[in-house]
């Protein structure tokens, strides 16, 4: 009895109860977290947040593209999103001449929206439970994880035919708490969507990579998209004669900003997090795989860095990639250094010690699972060092772009094989295709910067990989420049048929099937595939096998967690799924002795262009309407013009472009950022350290009112003023 005692005060201080963290499934809310969310101010109701029976708030979120969130806010399908989610769109659209990255783009009627054949938005039409119908024929005593697999996936298949046949959607079943729960979410998917409006990068990107992931922040992070539908209201490819879509649900903004304490949710799409993980997980992330992306990354980062500052043409080339780079770069910097602080290695080891003691106080409990975590201990001995050398690939010679370019045109060498009398038409489309495939790789190419990027990762490839394991081709052609990758670039950028624009394009014009030993010999192709064709042969099966056995493992924890737990309430890890998180604004303390406010204002903004970085580049329209507060109904109680603001939600990647709404469900801001001493809340959570970061709203109003002129579309909008 006093064992028990003992270890329900053990569980209860390893576990207490963190009032923002969590990502809540949005059809659970009313059975979850109403009372809760009500409790702590928000004034709405679950189902007005999310219901199949009428339109709620979920009609007005979007997965943005493959990887971000958007919200609608008008009736003809008007969207927002972060500029940094429109990036490569913006940039795609963009060159010497009509440069938005630098100067924005505003269409000042539908007319001038830009169309983008690869950008689509997802929107849910519900999610069910499906668990019972998946796990049919699932037994879990006689099978293996193989067959486990083929019977669940046949049942996936099942049930997304029955919810999808006869119907325009799509759908997809996704797998929560690791495999012992499975869910169903049914989606339109709109494929006309186009660019309305962006600001220049000095505002949509203010502060750069020097303040990514930090606060203060002063970026006016955003981006407005228009969905377009066909004449029947229905998901349809580009046409010129498309109309705006008109949703079942868009948001109201409120001109009421955001106070201290506020009530605050979340609605979007959180990409991955890992909070049931191991501690020899974390060990692994901490100590290994961290450390290795932020070395490499670091070098090539500096390399792009100095080319970018020498020539406009560069940075209009390379800022997305720069940026796409930089960003999980600064963000595992952040997140190791928020492990180390809340020792999250010896937090999870204290969990497993507790686990040990709960399971051997049955003997039932100790039969089921007692040598559950000797086989967590060996699988990482075994997996680390494949996991190891892994990320050493894909952070080196995989990040090489003359390389990858060379490596590209396997499927043009395997159909000339295949079929060498080809017919002329299929002939013609094949040039066709890498002629546009080519054409968009030397648009953003500098073979210069890529020559001595090449230069720094094979040579810190070389000196890690195990030298026997190396393809004997490669092998081969690294021992006949005896390791000098300066030399091998020499040769490689000058002499390869992928390094010379011109020659290439008139090759590809010129194709024939009888030509595909020329690119077989190329000196780039032969060093990269057969590196290439070992990872996607060797490496990565070895990785899929450990997934699965890793799957199998983590499904029983987790399982085991929740019978260890019965009083706790669980959340599943984010999986690019439809999430609420709650909290409410505040600011914080991330270090000793320093304060930081929930907010910022235009005023800062100013103040970091004093400092002289080039991230803090301030437009000189900017500067006249701060000069003269010519802030219009945007402007906070002070008269001040707000820009940003932090709160206590618990979000990751795929939160960028969340809308972050009030106690009464209007729109106060655009997540777009957190902070980066909270970064490691993927795997840990604290409640003292995670704060997400916002753009107000404000600010995104006055951007398109003042700034760009573009009141059109601010009279679209429903605005609530009081």
């Amino acid at each position: 009895m006093k064992k028990l005692g003992f270890l329900s005060i053990i569980i209860l201080f390893l576990f207490p109860a963190k009032a923002d963290e969590g990502m809540w499934l949005p059809y659970l809310l009313k059975q979850l977290n109403e009372k809760d969310m009500q409790l702590k101010g928000m004034k709405i109701t679950a189902e007005d947040i999310y219901s199949i029976n009428n339109s709620s708030l979920k009609d007005a979120i979007v997965l943005f593209g493959g990887g971000c969130t958007g919200e609608i806010v008008s009736n003809q399908g008007l969207l927002l999103t972060n500029h940094h989610c429109g990036y490569s769109i913006i940039q795609s659209h963009s060159n010497l001449e009509n440069n938005y990255l630098q100067n924005g783009f505003w269409a000042m009627n539908k007319e001038q929206e830009l169309p983008n054949p690869h950008l689509s938005v997802t929107i849910l039409v519900y999610m069910k439970d499906v668990s019972k119908e998946v796990l049919e024929n699932v037994s879990p005593d006689l099978m293996n994880e193989k067959d486990r697999a083929v019977t669940i996936n046949k049942n996936i298949d099942k049930i997304i035919k029955e919810a999808t046949e006869g119907t325009h959607y799509t759908a997809v079943v996704k797998p929560i708490y690791g495999g012992n729960q499975y869910l169903l979410f049914v989606n339109e998917v709109f494929k006309d969507v186009r660019l309305v409006g962006a600001p220049p990068s000095s505002i949509g990107k203010f502060g750069g990579d020097t303040d990514n992931w930090m606060w203060p922040r002063h970026t006016g992070d955003f981006a407005v998209f228009r969905i377009y539908t066909d004449k029947d209201g229905k998901p349809a490819p580009y046409a010129k004669d498309n109309i705006p879509y008109k949703p079942k649900k868009h948001l109201k903004i409120t001109l009421k900003g955001a106070e201290a304490d506020d009530f605050t949710f979340v609605f979007g799409y959180p990409g991955t997090t890992q909070q049931f993980t191991t501690s020899w997980n974390v060990d692994l992330i901490q100590n290994h795989l961290n450390p290795i992306a932020i070395d490499l990354r670091t070098k090539r980062l500096d390399i792009i860095n100095r080319y970018m500052k020498q020539d406009e043409l560069t940075r209009i080339q390379y800022a997305a990639k720069a940026a796409t780079i930089a960003n999980g770069w600064k963000k595992w910097i952040g997140e190791n250094k928020g492990l180390q602080r809340l020792d999250v290695i010896n937090k999870k080891k204290e969990l497993e010690q507790t686990f040990t003691l709960w399971i051997n106080q049955n003997n039932a409990r100790k039969e089921r699972y007692k040598g559950l975590l000797m086989a967590f201990e060996n699988f990482y001995a075994n997996y680390s060092p494949t996991a190891i050398s892994a990320a050493y690939f894909r952070e080196s010679v995989n990040n090489i772009e003359l390389l990858n370019l060379a490596v590209s045109f396997n499927n043009l060498i395997n159909e000339s094989i295949a079929n060498p009398n080809m017919r002329e038409e299929d002939l013609r489309k094949l040039r066709d295709k890498y002629i546009n495939s080519v054409n968009g790789f030397y648009k953003n190419y500098n073979i210069q910067l890529d020559k001595e990027i090449f230069i720094l990762l094979m040579n810190a490839y070389y000196a890690q990989v195990d030298k026997a394991t190396l393809p004997l081709e490669s092998a081969k052609i690294i021992n006949q420049y005896k390791g000098d990758f300066n030399k091998m670039a020499d040769v490689i950028y000058a002499k390869s048929l992928f390094a010379d624009y011109d020659k290439l394009i008139s090759f590809v014009s010129n194709y024939k099937p009888s030509q595909y030993k020329t690119l077989l010999k190329d000196p780039a192709h032969a060093l990269i595939y057969p590196l290439r064709l070992q990872y996607i042969e060797e490496t990565y099966p070895k990785l899929l096998s450990f997934r699965t056995e890793i799957d199998s493992l983590e499904r029983i924890w987790i399982a085991a967690l929740m019978e260890m737990q019965p009083e706790k309430t669980f959340y599943p890890d984010a999986n690019l799924t439809l999430r609420v998180t709650y909290g409410k604004v505040d600011g914080f303390f991330p270090a000793d002795g320093v304060k930081y406010a929930h907010y910022t204002t235009l005023k800062g903004v100013m103040q970091k262009e004093a400092t002289g970085i080039y991230d803090y580049v301030v437009e000189d329209k900017l500067k006249e309407l701060y000069n003269k507060k010519d802030y219009g109904d945007y402007a906070d109680g002070n008269g001040d013009m707000p820009v940003a603001f932090i709160a206590s939600n618990h979000t990751t990647g795929g939160n960028s472009g969340s809308p972050i709404l009030n106690a009464e469900g209007h729109l106060l801001g655009l997540n777009f950022d957190r902070c980066w001493e909270g970064t490691m809340s993927d795997i840990q959570y604290d409640p003292d350290l995670c704060r997400n970061i916002s753009v107000d709203i404000r600010y995104v109003l006055f951007i398109i009112d003042k700034y760009a002129g573009a009141k059109h579309l601010i009279d679209e909008m429903d605005i609530v003023k009081n």
